[in-house]
């Protein structure tokens, strides 16, 4: 489970984090605190964003 604050700076952050969603390399694009999600895409299909809850991302 991702923490919110963790989220925003990798988000902020122009070096590359190694985080996935269901097992898919992803980029967090950014973080809405109040839902507890992300705007992100998966690193193969950058053309499809998908909103997710931070709990579903893992940083390696």
């Amino acid at each position: 489970m991702m923490d919110k604050q963790r989220a925003k700076e990798i988000a902020a952050s122009p070096v590359m984090a190694n985080v996935t969603y269901n097992g898919d390399q992803i980029y967090i694009q950014n973080v809405d605190e109040e839902k507890e999600t992300a705007r992100v895409y998966i690193l193969n299909r950058p053309e499809d964003e998908i909103d997710v809850a931070l709990k579903s991302l893992t940083e390696h």
